[in-house]
Order: structure tokens, then C-alpha cells, then sequence
């Protein structure tokens, strides 16, 4: 498999705040990668690095074998990866249809009603074609996101990042969110990378799992590993306190 998202040596600097300390990740073609940890360890930075949201103090991030830098990141974006953020970020004042073919239209030159079958399909794959003439703040949260995903997956890239897609949500939507991710999850052609405190998503879905704290990945391993027999004090203290 060929390595999708490489991260070489990624420090983050906000001010005199040292967010990430010498980051080194590698994930392959078709990988489901994992990121968990207390808050404020980096995580969502990490992610945010992966497509230049945030810009790297010093290191290199590579995408699909291309170093990025602040001249063809928004074409490697745009080629290569989607994302799901805490908030779903959809337009309030377009419909679910609108909103799922504004990008494929603008960015990837579908035709309309290229864009529209595509919406239609994922939609179809988040089980809300019913939605497709609604207006975003008539949706639940858990809905909503699910429709952030379908936006996602409109853009057809062979990456897509996840940033705590469930921690916006009520306890009683989270699962219907993370039941699309799943199946997802199954999709060999999707490389995935998710910052998430659902521990049974993690371990039911992911190759690899990386824990960070402090801004430096502490452990990396397979869930077997991680939920089982990890190496660190550290990491065995967190996972006592959240899993019962």
C-alpha cells in the first residue's frame, strides 16, 4: 500500500504556545487511523496540519508521495482530501441538496446534474434522501453532521479527515452518526483519519490508533494492542478512567 498522509517532524507554534513537538505519523492507502488523548493534546491541530487549515512551524507534510507547501496546498486539498469538522459547518441558508452540490460544481466542474446524482447516492449512504430539499437548521445535529459526511463524500477524495465529528451531538444521536462512519470504515478505497473520544468506534473500526498527550504522540499500535496490553503507564491510566 502506498503512503497517503506523512507527517515528518510537524512542530506547531501559536504564540509562544507549543502546540506540537516533533509529530512523526504515517498513514498508508485505505488506513483507518484512530487519534485519542486527553483535550488540549494536539489532536485536532494534528489533523488541521494534515491539510494546511493549520500551517506547520517547521516539519513536512506529505499527501499521496507530494510535499505541501503554501503554494499547492489548496490544490492538494481540493484533489486529495474532505473533512468533517466538530461543527458541521453546512450552509443555513441553502438546502441539503445545494449544499452537497456547491463544491462539486465549483471546485470539481461537475455538471448540475453530475453533482446531483452524487448527492443523491450519499445521501442514499447516510440514509436522508428525504432531507435533500431541507434546510440545514430544520435538522437535528446528528442529522446534520450526517449530511456534513454525505458533503464530504461528494468531493469523492480518497482522503477524508475527521475532527471529534460526534462531540457537538446529543447522546442519543452520536450513534447514528458514528453508524455511518462504520460502515465507511469498510470502504477500502477511503483512507481515514479520526480525532475521537469513542472509544468503541476506535476499536472496533481502526488499523492503527495513536495516542497524544502534551503534544507528542505517546503510543501508536493496533486496538488489540492499545486496549489490551498497551506499553504506557500513561496510556493505561487514561483508558482506566473512560473505559468501565
Amino acid at each position: 500500500m502506498s503512503t497517503m498522509i506523512k507527517l515528518e517532524h510537524i512542530n506547531k507554534n501559536f504564540g509562544d504556545l507549543h502546540v506540537l513537538k516533533d509529530v512523526n505519523l504515517e498513514v498508508t492507502e485505505g488506513e483507518k487511523l484512530v487519534i485519542i488523548g486527553p483535550s488540549g493534546s494536539g489532536k485536532s491541530t494534528t489533523v488541521r496540519c494534515m491539510n494546511f487549515l493549520e500551517t506547520p512551524t517547521s516539519g513536512t507534510v506529505t499527501i499521496d508521495g507530494e510535499v505541501m507547501d503554501k503554494k499547492n496546498c489548496r490544490r492538494i486539498v481540493r484533489e486529495k482530501m474532505s473533512m468533517v469538522f466538530q461543527q458541521f459547518n453546512l450552509y443555513p441558508h441553502m438546502t441539503v441538496l445545494k449544499n452537497l452540490t456547491l463544491a462539486p460544481m465549483k471546485l470539481h466542474h461537475k455538471t448540475k446534474e453530475e453533482a446531483e446524482e452524487l448527492a443523491y447516492h450519499y445521501l442514499d449512504v447516510v440514509g436522508l434522501r428525504e432531507k435533500a430539499d431541507v434546510y440545514p437548521p430544520a435538522l437535528s445535529g446528528g442529522q446534520q453532521q450526517r449530511i456534513a459526511i454525505a458533503r464530504a463524500l461528494c468531493c469523492q477524495t480518497p482522503i477524508i479527515l475527521f475532527d471529534e465529528p460526534t462531540s457537538a451531538l446529543d447522546p442519543e444521536t452520536i450513534q447514528e452518526v458514528l453508524d455511518v462512519m462504520i460502515r465507511l470504515a469498510h470502504e477500502k478505497n477511503i483512507t481515514m483519519v479520526v480525532v475521537t473520544h469513542e472509544m468503541g468506534f476506535a476499536r472496533q473500526v481502526a488499523d492503527q490508533v495513536v495516542f497524544m498527550e502534551d503534544g507528542r504522540i505517546i503510543e501508536e499500535g493496533t486496538p488489540e494492542h492499545f486496549f489490551t496490553a498497551p506499553d504506557s503507564p500513561r496510556v493505561k491510566e487514561f483508558l482506566g478512567k473512560i473505559i468501565r
